[in-house]
């Protein structure tokens, strides 16, 4: 496993490019409401990326034929935008979107609630939200990659959630998906030694009940197999002799 290190000078051009998608999330989550069609998030996001000097990532990747991924309630990731699906009341939507600027990717995703929402969604949220914190605090110089690992699944765990272990997080940089995979549960091993100038993607896809999932006939939708509410929370970080620095926040 080929794992880069950044230089100086890459990392200067990936914090950029994980400005500039926290700059388009931003934008995103201020249009989510009712009657709002998962089309025209994807159209808005086009724009705002490329109005910022950047490329969507996800455009055409594999075939993929949009910018932005946007999954409703069951749906996990790679929802497909539509003219004729609009968000309601209360649903949640996971926006997952990415850009490269100048060579360099970053990728990130959020869970939004559509109006008011249950009880029950927002804690998913919430507790899917915090995972990815509680896992970064393992992201430093001299820890082991499965260390988050671990500590997102000891995170969740006790919500009795379920986490998908068919989805991982991944590495990033020149490609969108780079060495290593990073898993939201743990491992048997510690798995590599993290260092300074690591630039991962890290990514808890959590559901509210079991961890399984399926694919839909589009060949890329994957919801929850039995149909439960799912969250994601990602950000692009860059591994430091100290803490972890969020690139795709401001």
């Amino acid at each position: 496993m080929a794992v880069s290190i950044k230089s100086a000078r890459e990392i200067e051009l990936m914090r950029e490019a994980g400005k500039r998608l926290a700059h388009v999330h931003q934008e995103l989550e201020a249009m989510i409401a009712p009657g709002i069609s998962t089309w025209e998030i994807d159209a808005k996001g086009e724009k705002l990326i490329r109005d910022c000097g950047c490329i969507p990532n996800f455009l055409h990747y594999n075939g993929y034929p949009a910018s932005i991924c946007v999954s409703v309630n069951d749906e996990v990731v790679h929802g497909i935008p539509r003219k004729d699906r609009y968000l309601k009341e209360g649903d949640i939507v996971s926006l997952d979107a990415g850009l490269i600027y100048k060579g360099y990717h970053s990728d990130a995703a959020r869970t939004h609630a559509v109006g008011k929402v249950s009880t029950e969604a927002q804690k998913l949220m919430d507790v899917t939200k915090q995972s990815f914190f509680e896992g970064i605090k393992m992201a430093k110089e001299g820890q082991h990659l499965h260390d988050i690992s671990r500590a997102i699944e000891e995170y969740v765990t006790p919500y009795g959630y379920g986490i998908v272990r068919d989805l991982v997080g991944h590495g990033i940089g020149t490609a969108l998906h780079e060495d290593p995979q990073i898993p939201n549960y743990a491992q048997k091993r510690r798995g590599v030694r993290l260092q300074a100038g690591m630039t991962l993607a890290i990514e808890p896809m959590i559901n509210a009940g079991t961890w399984q999932v399926r694919f839909l006939r589009d060949g890329w939708t994957v919801v929850t197999k039995d149909g439960s509410l799912s969250a994601h929370y990602e950000n692009t970080i860059l591994v430091t002799d100290g803490e972890p620095e969020i690139l795709t926040l401001y």
